[in-house]
């Protein structure tokens, strides 16, 4: 198992109290801090450098094994009031922002060059940097000015979201967690909603006999955020009961930016009952459309979505052997798609690209089918 001062670590929880407390632990522990941009100082940590086998330069409490990792990944180091801090994966991009450079050319440096790049570069601007300081490395580099990033701790947003719960969907039941160094996620379903909720859609799936299906589903919601810079702090509905839960839409969302505030979020949660309904309104929608190539939609509907190439092509050939050319209605496909995810988790895709991709799928539902049903194939 992977220590918490590597990039590569992640846990999981099964406990709403357990991520919770594990989250307060980890707020507690962080240091956010403001910095100009001009100060800032990165060298090379790398197996050529001497920082490497340095440790007493670093700040204390700084191991061996957060240095001799960074040096398989990043490898740089940050120099803060005169002390090195290991930089980590997360913060690489949000570094490059502050210093205004990009490329596909930088990663390809030697570190000592890439590092006097960075420097020559961080030297040209006055404005502030927001570091955030955690588990050992240095794992953002957000912009200082506040509207444009702001701290939304994962425990507040946490105990708001919980709270709007328990008052507006009573019986919610917490299912499991995730947390990595870029991002954090949590479900719950939503039992005793599954009428309010799925009524009118479980009617509509009876009808057009997939009575089986109906029975199965739960209402659920998946929260997600990031103190990294990757995710705003959202909502989303969710279709659970089924092998895999089907994300249907975002619900609400608020972006770390413009000042932002936790009440901000809690605010903004009033409308879930509202925005999860308009997503299942629009996925029921789809049992209205009529599809007559339903395998080249498909096909073009996953292009047109960017979804993982392999992992689609999988899926449709599975869609492909069940329907063969017989027509469709765009739910199945909707439907057929979801395989996609469900293979992707099981070749143990990062959670990360597993949402992007879940987000991505769920624009489906707001497409024009008819633009995709056409009669001559796809090369993709």
């Amino acid at each position: 198992m992977q220590k918490e001062c590597m990039d590569g670590f992640c846990t999981r929880f099964y406990s709403y109290d357990s991520m919770l407390d594990y989250h307060r632990n980890l707020s507690s522990k962080s240091v956010w801090m403001r910095k100009k941009v001009n100060d800032l100082y990165v060298a090379a940590l790398d197996r050529a450098s001497s920082l490497a086998g340095s440790l007493s330069l670093f700040a204390p409490g700084t191991s061996e094994e957060a240095v001799e990792d960074t040096v398989s990944n990043v490898g740089l180091a940050m120099q803060i009031d005169g002390e090195y801090y290991p930089v980590r994966t997360t913060a690489y991009k949000s570094l490059l922002e502050r210093a205004k450079i990009s490329g596909t050319a930088l990663p390809k440096l030697k570190r000592e060059d890439l590092a006097n790049v960075l420097n020559a570069c961080l030297r040209l601007f006055q404005s502030e940097a927001l570091l955030l300081l955690r588990d050992e490395k240095v794992s953002a580099v957000h912009s200082g000015d506040e509207s444009d990033y702001s701290i939304l701790p994962v425990n507040e947003l946490m105990g708001v979201l919980q709270e709007k719960l328990d008052v507006r969907f009573a019986g919610n039941v917490f299912r499991q967690g995730y947390s990595d160094h870029s991002l954090t996620s949590a479900s719950w379903e939503l039992p005793d909603q599954k009428e309010d909720l799925l009524g009118a859609y479980m009617k509509v799936l009876a009808e057009h006999g997939n009575r089986a299906m109906a029975s199965k589903l739960v209402p659920g919601i998946r929260f997600s955020t990031s103190d990294t810079g990757i995710s705003s702090a959202k909502v989303s509905a969710l279709l659970m009961g089924v092998q895999h839960p089907i994300h249907i839409g975002g619900c609400i969302s608020v972006d770390h930016r413009n000042r932002a505030r936790v009440s901000d979020f809690g605010d903004a949660l009033d409308q879930l009952f509202a925005q999860f309904g308009d997503s299942v309104e629009k996925l029921a929608g789809l049992l209205d459309i009529q599809l007559e190539y339903p395998v080249n939609a498909m096909t073009r509907v996953c292009k047109k979505l960017s979804l993982p190439k392999k992992a689609s092509v999988e899926a449709i050939a599975m869609f492909e052997m069940a329907n063969g050319n017989s027509p469709a209605v765009a739910h199945d496909v909707f439907m057929a798609m979801q395989e996609i995810p469900f293979i992707l988790k099981t070749q143990g895709t990062p959670q990360g690209k597993m949402l992007a991709v879940e987000e991505n799928m769920a624009r489906a539902l707001t497409l024009k089918w008819a633009d995709y049903d056409l009669a001559k194939g796809v090369n993709w």
